[in-house]
């Protein structure tokens, strides 16, 4: 039996306090003196309901890698990734597996949960910014590896790739042109970080997670949601050489210019903003309160990140789900992975209000408060 739809309270956060809240002294690492980083702000946001998460599915490789590991291996500072970024272990890809191999066992778990068989799905989403070529798409690799009768495509979001897969498979089950939509973030991040660099490859772990989506009740879905980009920022976060502007050559892979680059500073102080910034517009347009809200499942970038936009928000870490200890950034797969151990730790019900928020290279972000 479905629990009545409740009118929305007041809201209790205002947006533009949030913003102030944020000047320089009150983020961590930044001082006075320093200039503000600029935020490209949007108050664009939509809604997308009638569309239910009927299962959700989770893989990561087994392959454990410890921060003493990496310190006895690279002689990375003692104790540093821990103190940094809440991170104690991540997990590694095997040789040989692919992003599109765990987005498989990450689909196969899914569809187990729901008792669905592959023939059941009529659409595919992946979010994913390691794919295992540049063409064709991993989309299409797992489409045939699942032997899938479906359209099968790659959304390209960084961290942010699972909300915006998730919006984008949404929409079609929504207007009644997919009746179940396998949507899924996966991604292979230690094969893209130099291995030695202490401030960038500790942070990151592999793993794939996984949903399937179908029609729901008019109250269940997307209640409010906002996909943002601010492409100014995409320096912060990128790799250079690989694409069509800068091919791979034999200088630039010695130079490493086809690892992952992050300029950290800068891409916290904006993490901080984007998240505090459209978790509140959100709130502020969907009319619900944090109170209302039974669960916010951010991505599992950082737990300094984590931990001060939830202070400025106000929200108590008993209603924040985190699991990057155990696992690291994941990027596209982060929020489904920590979607799956919370709804197998009873921490989400129907009719339950959940807080989704992505955000990364791009630079991107995607919220959405979601109803169970």
């Amino acid at each position: 039996m479905n629990p009545p739809v409740s009118t929305p309270p007041e809201l209790s956060i205002d947006p533009q306090k949030v913003i102030r809240a944020l000047q320089p002294s009150t983020v961590e690492g930044q001082t006075d003196d320093e200039p503000r980083l600029k935020f490209r702000r949007s108050n664009r946001t939509a809604s997308l309901t009638g569309v239910s998460i009927r299962s959700i599915g989770s893989y990561v490789p087994t392959r454990v890698v410890t921060n003493e590991e990496l310190e006895q291996r690279y002689g990375f500072e003692e104790g540093w990734v821990k103190r940094r970024t809440g991170i104690v272990q991540r997990r590694f890809a095997a040789d040989g597996e692919s992003t599109s191999d765990l987005a498989v066992e990450a689909a196969k778990h899914a569809l187990t949960a729901a008792q669905l068989t592959p023939a059941d799905i009529d659409l595919l989403v992946v979010g994913t910014f390691t794919p295992d070529y540049t063409c064709p798409s991993t989309a299409c690799l797992v489409q045939n590896k699942l032997d899938l009768d479906a359209p099968a495509m790659d959304i390209q979001a960084a961290c942010s790739g699972f909300m915006y897969a998730l919006a984008t498979g949404a929409q079609f089950v929504a207007t009644g042109n997919a009746q179940r939509a396998l949507v899924i973030g996966a991604d292979i991040n230690s094969r893209i970080v130099r291995p030695s660099d202490q401030r960038t490859a500790p942070l990151f772990g592999d793993g794939a997670g996984a949903v399937i989506l179908e029609k729901g009740d008019r109250d269940q879905g997307l209640v409010c949601y906002q996909l943002g980009a601010d492409g100014a920022g995409g320096c912060m976060l990128d790799r250079p050489a690989g694409g069509a502007s800068l091919p791979l050559t034999p200088e630039r892979v010695a130079a490493g210019e086809h690892f992952l680059q992050m300029d950290g500073r800068n891409v916290f102080k904006w993490a901080i903003q984007a998240v505090t910034d459209s978790i509140a517009t959100v709130l502020e347009k969907s009319g619900f309160t944090t109170d209302d809200v039974s669960l916010f499942v951010l991505h599992q970038a950082n737990i300094r990140i984590i931990d001060h936009a939830m202070k400025v928000l106000n929200i108590p870490k008993s209603k924040v789900y985190n699991n990057l200890d155990k696992v690291g950034n994941t990027s596209a797969a982060s929020i489904p992975l920590a979607l799956d151990e919370a709804y197998h730790q009873g921490r989400i019900a129907r009719g339950d209000l959940v807080m989704m928020c992505g955000f990364g290279a791009g630079l991107t972000w995607g919220t959405g408060l979601f109803r169970w």
